[in-house]
């Protein structure tokens, strides 16, 4: 089986080993209609559980892909299947690494205008071979959103890569599906800024530590008190063990 779809308290998160990844990828490309990879983290996971509309994006998602150890330890305590934990930024690289070796294209929304143009020219250089149909900057006003809407829906891209400014986040692409052709959409906030190198990408080594939420607190201390909802998450485990084994 390459992929399994679980569920952590009821929340789907999917189990697909990264050698499957790819194959995956160019079986929704040949799928009709709006496909959605999203990358997990227990911040989303512990929203999906309290909003019914943010959890049917979730379970609308092509791929649901965790970028949190919380998540991993939260599948094995429940005796689930444990899915592999995914790095966003090494995975959309990979990402377009894929594409541009069959040529496939790719449409660019988010950011302010000025880490846009230089994340396009830097991926330019990186991935010659993936065309870039189009672009737009986030922090749009609402006015707009049905030209972009429209110049999506004509460029018809392999992928849309969407980053900071973009109202809805992950719910973006899921509340307009309707509008667009057969595109794959990927919400990476950082992205952006990462390949213009407005900002830095989280180390491999804090990554694999797990030690990336450190460097969220140092750059916003306020994040600190994120440790209340953890523990609520520790403890909706516990319950919901309990309830189960009875």
């Amino acid at each position: 089986m390459e992929i399994e779809r679980i569920n952590v308290l009821k929340v789907p998160v999917d189990v697909i080993k990264p050698e499957c990844v790819e194959k995956k990828l160019f079986s929704l490309l040949n799928e009709p209609g709006t496909k959605q990879i999203v990358f997990l983290s227990i911040w989303d996971l512990l929203k999906a559980r309290r909003n019914p509309e943010y959890l049917k994006c979730l379970e609308s998602a092509s791929l649901v892909l965790p970028i949190s150890k919380s998540i991993l330890f939260g599948a094995r305590f429940l005796k689930k299947t444990e899915p592999v934990r995914y790095n966003p930024f090494s995975t959309v690289v990979s990402l377009f690494t894929s594409l541009e070796t069959r040529y496939r294209s790719l449409y660019l929304l988010g950011g302010h205008k000025g880490s846009l143009m230089e994340a396009e020219r830097n991926l330019h250089a990186t991935f010659p071979g993936l065309h870039i149909v189009g672009r737009y900057v986030g922090y749009y006003p609402k006015a707009v959103e049905k030209d972009i809407l429209s110049a999506i829906f004509k460029a018809n891209p392999s992928m849309v890569l969407l980053g900071d400014g973009i109202h809805g986040g992950i719910k973006w692409a899921y509340e307009r599906r309707n509008n667009f052709g057969s595109s794959i959409f990927v919400y990476y906030k950082k992205s952006l800024d990462i390949f213009s190198k407005r900002s830095q990408k989280v180390s491999k080594k804090t990554f694999d530590r797990g030690n990336e939420k450190w460097v969220e607190i140092l750059h916003n201390p306020l994040r600190v008190f994120l440790v209340f909802p953890y523990i609520s998450y520790l403890l909706m485990l516990i319950v919901y063990k309990i309830f189960r084994r009875h």
